[in-house]
């Protein structure tokens, strides 16, 4: 017998009014969110990043790819990795669907990283993915938008996610080792890359910052935990880390 609260069709629907209800408001407040999101200052990018891309060298603007907007999400894969962030990968792997219909309303959307490019496309190729992927080797761009650190930087302690983490050390968290271990690198070199996402958009020839998110930022961008967040167990990971890599699942 379930340990779960049960009732009769009547007692679920009032409770399911009432959440409604919540739900509503916390809808109302999301979009009053976007509006400030939408309303922060633009900053000028005054840098002349250069990435390497499919197409060869590009800039900053030349990743909008004709459009006016443009998301970079800052996906973990290092120099020394061998494969991406395992979290990374999952995200990404929404990338797909949703890019096509990005880019017919304007807004190029592009995963960036430090590994070079030919690690970028072999494990593009392994995933089965299409979006654009750039590799911000040549610049400093990472670091400049927080995602991307030296070990002397992680030995004194780095600004990330608006806050500042103080000097490095391995504590042996599960979750960190397996995801280097899926990563082909140790937790100390998969930490100094970090996950997030940047806004820019391009104005009479001018390209300015609009936004960035980092950490638990990312969530709304994470389609796999929204369905799990509606599941009856929810998220469920008293077990610790239970996704890799969608091609290294046993087949059910």
């Amino acid at each position: 017998m379930t340990m779960h609260q049960t009732g009769t069709r009547e007692a679920w629907l009032a409770a399911r009014l009432e959440l409604l209800a919540a739900e509503k408001a916390l809808t109302r407040h999301s979009d009053e969110v976007a509006q400030r999101r939408q309303a922060l200052p633009w900053v000028q990018i005054d840098k002349d990043y250069r990435f390497d891309t499919e197409a060869g060298s590009a800039s900053l603007a030349d990743l909008f790819q004709g459009r006016s907007q443009l998301l970079v999400y800052h996906f973990m894969f290092g120099p020394d990795y061998t494969a991406g962030c395992p979290s990374c990968s999952a995200i990404a792997d929404g990338f797909n669907g949703f890019a096509v219909h990005l880019a017919n309303h304007d807004v190029m959307l592009s995963a960036v990283s430090r590994a070079p490019l030919a690690k970028l496309q072999a494990f593009k190729q392994r995933m089965g993915w299409t979006f654009p992927w750039a590799s911000s080797l040549p610049s400093d761009f990472n670091a400049d938008f927080a995602v991307g650190f030296s070990e002397a930087q992680q030995r004194e302690g780095i600004e990330y996610n608006y806050r500042r983490e103080g000097p490095w050390k391995a504590r042996g968290e599960a979750l960190v080792n397996s995801h280097a271990a899926a990563a082909g690198t140790d937790m100390a070199t998969f930490i100094r890359e970090r996950p997030g996402m940047s806004a820019f958009v391009r104005e009479h020839e001018a390209v300015y910052h609009t936004y960035s998110t980092y950490a638990r930022g990312l969530d709304g961008l994470w389609g796999m935990f929204q369905w799990l967040d509606r599941a009856p167990r929810g998220r469920n990971e008293s077990g610790g880390m239970w996704w890799h890599h969608r091609d290294k699942y046993e087949t059910r």
